[in-house]
């Protein structure tokens, strides 16, 4: 047969259309990433610009769990229109400020998604979401930790070199 009929979805409406609000954040934090890679990169903080590409990727990865798992429940995926993406910062420190106002962001949009699901008694999702509480908790980290660099190492002098030298080793163990 060549049409398929799904089944019913075994997602409500809402859910589906909040889930698929935060495949457009996911996309757009992976745009922001990107855009901050290249400010990075343009302005000679190559380690910097390494770790905002690898941070557009891993969002790229969450917007296509989040995607799947709408599709696999059934529902209807909609991929995102990006527009109005900033490509310019007026320093180094301001990019990784905005970077953790991203994360935290992300982390509100993704706890308002659990209200509803609570709500909705929709515990399957709430297991779903539970990955991206865990991604959360160190991407929060990680962006805390970068701009701690700031305030411990400075900027004047060698500062920006020595802070841009730091950032690929930040890490995050959940372990305690």
């Amino acid at each position: 047969m060549k049409d398929i009929i799904r089944i019913k979805s075994l997602l409500s409406t809402e859910i589906e259309e909040v889930l698929n609000q935060q495949i457009k954040k996911e996309a757009q934090s992976a745009s922001i990433y990107l855009a901050m890679a290249s400010w990075c990169d343009r302005n000679g903080f190559d380690n910097s610009a390494d770790y905002f590409y690898k941070q557009s990727e891993e969002e790229r990865e969450h917007q296509l769990k989040f995607f799947k798992y709408v599709l696999d429940m059934g529902g209807t995926a909609i991929s995102p229109e990006v527009t109005n993406i900033k490509i310019e910062y007026n320093s180094f420190r301001e990019v990784f400020e905005d970077a953790l106002e991203q994360e935290v962001s992300v982390t509100e949009s993704i706890k308002a998604i659990a209200s509803r699901c609570y709500k909705e008694q929709d515990f399957v999702t709430l297991e779903f979401l539970n990955w991206f509480f865990k991604e959360q908790r160190e991407e929060e980290y990680k962006a805390r930790r970068a701009l701690e660099l700031f305030e411990v190492i400075g900027e004047e002098g060698t500062g920006r070199w020595e802070i841009d030298h730091h950032i690929p080793k930040i890490s995050y163990s959940s372990e305690a």
